[in-house]
């Protein structure tokens, strides 16, 4: 069965997302690929470090005449998630696309302006937009849809309510999974997928398994190494008695004085590997991660009612 998209987007066009803050622009740019979509957001956040930092605005939409220009020339379908509610904001991202014969089409997306205001509320301070201007937006966009966005040069104006978005969604997402996994006939991430999930993808390129290293008491080591700086971490493949996995940390000794080595403590997230390189692993009383004996990984804790609780909070997140 081929599923039906309506309305189908055509391959050399310009999607404008227009609406206000809050309402839902980003989450219907994120189910096009990452590299089709131009964010103002994300380009604001580029050259400040800081998406909410409103003083950076004008040299983001400066990239992103940049970037949308170099896409255009080479007839690449493109997806600009900004507000553009005014006219103004627009003309040059339609000029864009005509000098490239691309197509430029206007997707409006007309949330209620009580959900847009409200949806501010669970945003982070600096990317919470004051009520009143989230109105004047969702008011631009209405004169706009009124005036009529054609005469702008728009080839076609679409409704994000018409689109059938969820499953060419799924379905990237779907694909980009089987490829991990290796089931595309690919090599996928292969013994990194477990790594990948709990420690994210970024860490994939850094890490380096040690074959023949017996420092985890015959459980695969490996190692995360940047420069000098490095962490070595044990593949436990029992955890819980249960044949449940997860990963060790190797950390100084903390503060026992029969412990002349290292230890273990169980890392489930990239906090855990940044507290173990930053020393706060061995000393911090309110880490979850727990201490393993050195060498062994034997437990050598005196409250082990207490250990098994944490293991469990930490295995939780893992399983999460």
């Amino acid at each position: 069965m081929t599923a039906q998209y309506y309305p189908q987007m055509p391959k050399n066009g310009l999607v404008v997302l227009i609406g206000p803050a809050g309402a839902g622009k980003t989450t219907i740019a994120n189910t096009w690929p990452a590299s089709q979509v131009l964010s103002l957001d994300a380009l604001r956040e580029t050259v400040s470090d800081d998406a909410g930092n409103q003083d950076a605005t004008g040299d983001a939409v400066a990239a992103l005449h940049l970037l949308l220009e170099a896409r255009m020339r080479r007839r690449l379908f493109t997806v600009v998630d900004a507000t553009n509610v005014t006219e103004a904001a627009r003309r040059p991202l339609v000029a864009a696309a005509k000098r490239h014969n691309m197509l430029p089409i206007a997707l409006l997306v007309a949330t209620p302006g009580t959900v847009c205001v409200d949806r501010q509320g669970a945003r982070p301070a600096n990317r919470r937009v004051p009520e009143e201007v989230v109105i004047r937006q969702r008011k631009d966009m209405v004169d706009s849809q009124r005036r009529g966005l054609k005469a702008e040069g728009f080839t076609e104006v679409v409704y994000s309510e018409s689109l059938y978005r969820l499953l060419p969604f799924l379905e990237r997402l779907s694909g980009a999974r089987q490829a991990d996994l290796g089931l595309d006939g690919s090599d996928g991430l292969g013994d990194l997928n477990l790594v990948a999930r709990m420690f994210g993808e970024e860490i994939v390129p850094l890490w380096q398994w040690k074959p023949g290293s017996n420092v985890a008491g015959g459980d695969r080591v490996a190692e995360i190494r940047l420069g000098q700086m490095y962490l070595t971490l044990a593949l436990r493949t029992d955890v819980d008695g249960e044949g449940d996995v997860g990963f060790d940390v190797m950390v100084p000794c903390p503060h026992d004085d029969e412990c002349a080595g290292y230890a273990w403590v169980p890392a489930y997230s990239v906090t855990c590997l940044f507290r173990a390189l930053n020393g706060d692993l061995d000393d911090d009383e309110d880490i979850v991660c727990t201490v393993h004996g050195p060498n062994t990984g034997d437990d050598q804790d005196d409250d082990p009612d207490g250990r098994a609780d944490l293991e469990e909070q930490a295995l939780e997140a893992i399983r999460g």
